[in-house]
């Protein structure tokens, strides 16, 4: 009685883990739906949340509406996107690297797509919606770049050299890109501006400029997201398993560059983000990918409109810029992750 008892309990065990993923997953949505409204409510002028879902299903011209759907709208969209693709393309870079610590700023991606914008903005070459694009070619340059180092001599590929040629990598753009901007003090002052990663001051011309681009990148990871299973247990196995390893870890560097790409060019390089919220879904749901990327998504967009509505009230009426408050509250977050046994084992 023993075997078909244990048979029956198996299906029984998954069909519950896949309720308590599911509703752990309603439960971010509602997260970043709270969030969203607290983004929409809250700046250096404070509306009620009533105004703001009365200003969202009635069209009106009084002077609260104009600001929630001219400016707090796109900026909360903004958010959301830009939110999604960092902790998608980070908890990419780990699934493919295998790497923990892999993010798309230690690793020289946010770096490249900088040093890319800044020198095609010093050249007149970028503007709101052009500079997606160079964005791109510089987090390409700079994945190919670390790549490269890191599997240069014996022994391939590992975490640590990874990390050690994006930590190269990155220093090396920062100086190319300040010796670049020192040569003109208004490049300098938007670089010094931009370079902080924030949502102020942006709107619906860089929202609509890179929604189809995260878009793209987002199927694509979606889609590859049984393979990033297979692949977590090794190159040989997954191919023994039928996986194409080299097809996916292409499609996982494509995705990673438009998603780090547009992000960066949106909002500036965020940092942190595309490391904590990873491990924050992997601690909730488990190592399956495809529950990891759906939580990373939701989770990213949560946790820098959190960070963003923080911003707003600290310093008010002015304002912190969502990058330097995403330090302030990945830190300790991020601190208790690694603190946790299963975390500490990855």
């Amino acid at each position: 009685m023993s075997v078909p008892m244990a048979t029956q309990a198996t299906p029984a065990r998954a069909r519950g883990g896949r309720f308590t993923r599911s509703a752990g997953l309603a439960i971010a949505f509602a997260l970043l739906t709270f969030a969203a409204l607290l983004s929409l409510a809250v700046g250096a002028r404070s509306i009620p949340l009533g105004d703001v879902v009365n200003a969202l299903l009635h069209s009106g011209s009084s002077q609260e509406e104009t600001i929630i759907r001219d400016l707090r709208v796109p900026r909360t969209l903004l958010g959301i996107v830009v939110g999604a693709a960092i902790g998608v393309a980070g908890a990419l870079m780990q699934a493919l690297t295998r790497n923990p610590l892999a993010d798309p700023g230690l690793l020289g991606v946010n770096a490249g797509a900088s040093a890319a914008v800044v020198i095609a903005l010093a050249l007149g070459l970028a503007g709101a919606a052009s500079s997606v694009w160079f964005a791109f070619i510089g987090a390409a340059i700079a994945s190919v770049a670390v790549y490269v180092i890191g599997t240069a001599g014996r022994g391939g590929a590992t975490p640590v050299r990874l990390a050690l040629a994006g930590t190269a990598i990155t220093a090396a753009l920062t100086a190319l890109i300040y010796g670049v901007a020192l040569a003109d003090v208004k490049l300098l002052q938007q670089y010094n501006f931009w370079s902080v990663g924030a949502l102020g001051g942006r709107g619906r011309t860089q929202l609509d400029a890179v929604v189809p681009f995260v878009a793209v990148g987002l199927l694509i990871a979606l889609a590859l997201a049984r393979s990033l299973n297979a692949l977590a247990l090794g190159d040989d196995s997954a191919r023994a398993l039928g996986t194409k390893v080299g097809p996916t870890r292409i499609g996982g560097a494509v995705a990673i560059v438009l998603l780090c790409g547009s992000a960066t060019a949106a909002a500036g390089p965020i940092y942190f983000l595309g490391l904590t919220v990873p491990h924050a879904a992997r601690a909730l749901c488990g190592p399956d990918q495809r529950w990891i990327l759906a939580y990373s998504a939701v989770l990213g967009g949560a946790l820098i409109l959190v960070a963003d509505v923080i911003g707003r009230v600290i310093v008010r009426p002015a304002e912190m810029p969502a990058g330097v408050m995403m330090a302030v509250v990945g830190t300790p977050l991020f601190v208790a992750l690694v603190r946790r046994k299963r975390i500490a084992q990855l």
